[in-house]
């Protein structure tokens, strides 16, 4: 597995920093998927607004379902998430 270079909590700045910040206090902790999008705060903040919008906006389907549905891709790619 390639090793990614990230950008240290206690190095960042700005929206990165709040974004670290934001996850510290919603889960404790700054997941992995944050840390190797955080050379790129655009980037970040357009993945993050992507899973909000495909889990929490109205739709057909239940929270659930698109949880089931993201459970069984992520096992189909062989993906930790």
């Amino acid at each position: 597995m390639p090793w990614i270079q990230t950008v240290a909590p206690e190095e960042a700045s700005g929206a990165l920093k709040q974004q670290y910040e934001d996850d510290v206090r919603r889960a404790g902790a700054i997941a992995n998927i944050v840390r190797v999008q955080s050379l790129n705060a655009e980037s970040l903040r357009a993945g993050i607004e992507l899973y909000n919008t495909m889990m929490f906006a109205l739709s057909g389907l239940s929270r659930a379902e698109r949880e089931m549905l993201a459970t069984v891709v992520s096992q189909v790619n062989n993906c930790f998430y």
